[in-house]
């Protein structure tokens, strides 16, 4: 498996990428934070939460979001000299004020809180308040799965979101990542946002200099936006441009079931945990603190059964799926995590691809920070 992907990746990519080895962006993007004042070891967190992103094939949340940081802390609505601290330490659940600091380390911290407390009580639940945007879910997510436990994240975010039957941007993108461990890796990891896509897959697209098509965002009129990318992140920046929910416009094809989702996500993470909700939320570089609301789960398999047992059944249904009758225009059928997985082990071995927009916006950031470390291409 590893083989086909390095076969689909092994060309020199398209003339307007390049490939950066893995280990010396994760440097290069901790550098950046270190020289903005950030603690090394948050700083590395941040930096490996961008580039796992990238390894994972999620550009949309890799290292092109490292802008949006830098800003934010420049700018001071990112305390990065906060200490989060314990509010509620109650059994088997917690609740974290984050002071406003980087979202990344504090999710790091959240998540080993809740695998301790789910050792202790099969189950568990962590609530974050007053953070800030922390990348990929399934990254802390996977930090549970990698002690053997089933690990649950959940955040809200910023309002870009049209709720079904509306046109006004009142939900957030609010996603949900689930991961399980496997006997064998790859582990199983489902990720994904409550709305058609992320703002940030239109980002990167912007910096490609590509189309989007009709179905992922509308104008305050209602109107389905599509073309331009650069012209649809620009009406979005202003305010004149919604996300559509999973499902797109109405309820034809399950917008509803999106927006609900989003809705319920947003009631544990923000409502619950004391934190803003909705149109409450600020973004990273705004006008008001972001106060984004996190929600951490761990299960114990071992305090339902035994693990060989659940590797078992577990493995028994992968293996019922896999052997379904395949569609004829599908090359596999996969199980969540397995196509991120793969990537992951193939861009280890001959680098990450990067847009030169995004490669050279890294540059520059490095530059303005005074960052020494060379950033070398492949």
């Amino acid at each position: 498996m590893i083989h086909e992907f390095y076969e689909r990746e092994k060309p020199v990519p398209p003339e307007d990428y390049v490939r950066v080895d893995h280990v010396l962006l994760k440097n290069y993007v901790t550098s950046i934070f270190e020289k903005l004042g950030v603690r090394r070891w948050e700083a590395e967190i941040v930096a490996d939460v961008l580039v796992t992103a990238d390894l994972f094939g999620i550009s949309s949340h890799g290292v092109q979001r490292t802008r949006r940081y830098v800003d934010g802390i420049k700018t001071e609505n990112i305390d990065i000299y906060s200490e989060p601290k314990i509010i509620v330490d109650r059994g088997a659940i917690a609740i974290i004020d984050a002071c406003n600091g980087l979202g990344q380390p504090v999710s790091v911290k959240a998540m080993e809180l809740a695998i301790e407390k789910a050792r202790n009580y099969g189950v568990s639940l962590v609530l974050v308040r007053n953070s800030n945007h922390f990348g990929i879910a399934g990254y802390y997510s996977l930090k549970a799965v990698e002690k053997g436990y089933i690990g649950v994240t959940m955040t809200n975010s910023v309002n870009l979101v049209a709720y079904t039957h509306t046109i006004d941007r009142i939900i957030g993108t609010n996603p949900i990542a689930i991961g399980v461990p496997k006997r064998e890796p790859p582990p199983i990891l489902f990720d994904a946002a409550t709305s058609v896509v992320p703002v940030g897959k239109i980002e990167i697209y912007s910096k490609q200099g590509k189309e989007i098509p009709p179905g992922w965002a509308i104008d305050s009129n209602g109107n389905v936006l599509y073309g331009n990318a650069s012209y649809v992140l620009k009406m979005i920046k202003a305010k004149k441009a919604a996300l559509l929910p999973l499902g797109g416009l109405g309820e034809k094809h399950g917008g509803h079931k999106g927006s609900g989702l989003s809705f319920i996500i947003d009631i544990v993470s923000g409502v619950l945990s004391g934190a803003a909700w909705g149109v409450h939320v600020g973004y990273t570089v705004g006008e008001k603190p972001s106060n984004v609301g996190h929600a951490f789960m761990a299960i114990d398999i071992s305090a339902f059964m035994s693990i060989e047992e659940f590797y078992n059944r577990l493995q028994q249904y992968i293996d019922e799926i896999k052997s379904a009758r395949k569609h004829s225009k599908a090359d596999r059928i996969w199980i969540p995590g397995e196509k991120a997985w793969y990537t992951m082990m193939t861009r280890k071995k001959i680098g990450i691809p990067l847009h030169k927009n995004v490669y050279n916006e890294l540059i520059n950031i490095g530059i303005d920070v005074g960052v020494e470390l060379e950033l070398k291409t492949l």
